[in-house]
């Protein structure tokens, strides 16, 4: 694999003549939300709707709590 002249970390197969300079700069900007889960964990949630779901219910769980009596 041949390196480019220009960036000795990129590959000559990279094309980015289609890219878009700051398509997600805005998004970006705005914040990010990214958590991550250690695998033991993970290995319980398929994706992240499975993740959702469960933080949803567990949320309830909490809101029923907090109620007075």
């Amino acid at each position: 694999m041949k390196r480019m002249a220009e960036d000795k970390d990129l590959l000559e197969e990279y094309d980015f003549s289609k890219g878009i300079r700051g398509k997600y700069a805005k998004r970006y900007a705005e914040g990010t939300n990214v958590v991550v889960i250690e695998p033991d964990v993970a290995k319980y949630f398929p994706d992240h709707d499975a993740v959702n779901q469960a933080l949803r219910s567990l949320s309830e769980i909490i809101k029923r709590q907090k109620k007075p009596a």
